[in-house]
């Protein structure tokens, strides 16, 4: 078994998978190729680190598309895309929808294997990320549905008689239920509960503040990076 990050490469030239295979293989990285769209969907990738080397445009199934399937199949591996016909307008809408980046063929050497290791470590971190919000989740989905309000009043500052009163409970009862919330949060005090609050906000792609309660927070995202295009 190997732990090394895998280059996907969907390209339906031949020869320039070829080349494109030998140069990526002296660099390190496994290798997957596919002269098509529909056959990378038949083969999907494994759950190990890596990213995609995309073309643009292909029979039948183009790059653009693909992006589109592999995003609604939840496959988040980064994508590179490489042209030979590059247009703004693509190159817009591919780094809108997650790219990491878009070259022209043919590309330089240094150029894309600079923008595949981005991708690689790009990637390497959303499995890190994911795997901490997943942590964090999993805390907070111990609690009961009183220890979430009381949770939340404690985010916004309140007192435990305050959140006795919003509540209509006793102090002792919200004493309680306060520490057992932050005994399943796995916090001590108020400032550890804020970082909780504020890292699964983060990491779920909330701007700032805590976690809601109740639906899902916006998914995880990142910034393109548009370099110029002929």
């Amino acid at each position: 078994m190997t732990n090394r990050p895998t280059v996907y490469v969907v390209d339906d030239d031949a020869d320039f998978r070829k080349s494109i295979v030998r140069l990526l293989r002296l660099s390190g990285y496994d290798i997957a190729s596919y002269e098509s769209a529909d056959e990378l969907l038949l083969h999907l990738p494994d759950s190990g680190p890596g990213c995609i080397l995309l073309d643009l445009n292909m029979p039948q199934m183009n790059g653009l598309e693909l992006q589109k399937r592999l995003e609604a199949m939840d496959v988040h591996l980064p994508i590179v895309f490489l042209t030979g016909r590059g247009d703004i307008s693509s190159s817009v809408k591919a780094l809108k929808a997650g790219a990491e980046d878009f070259l022209c063929k043919p590309a330089n050497k240094h150029d894309l294997l600079e923008a595949i290791e981005r991708a690689v470590n790009r990637d390497q971190k959303m499995r890190k990320d994911r795997a901490e919000l997943a942590s964090l989740r999993a805390r907070f989905d111990k609690l009961t549905r009183r220890e979430k309000q009381v949770y939340s009043l404690v985010l916004a500052g309140k007192l435990n008689k305050q959140t006795a009163y919003e509540l209509n409970a006793t102090e002792r009862t919200i004493k309680a239920h306060r520490h057992n919330m932050m005994h399943k949060l796995q916090t001590r005090t108020v400032v550890e509960l804020l970082s909780f609050a504020e890292r699964m906000s983060t990491l779920a792609g909330a701007h700032k503040g805590p976690a809601p309660i109740d639906g899902e927070p916006p998914p995880y995202g990142t910034k393109g990076y548009c370099p110029q295009v002929q």
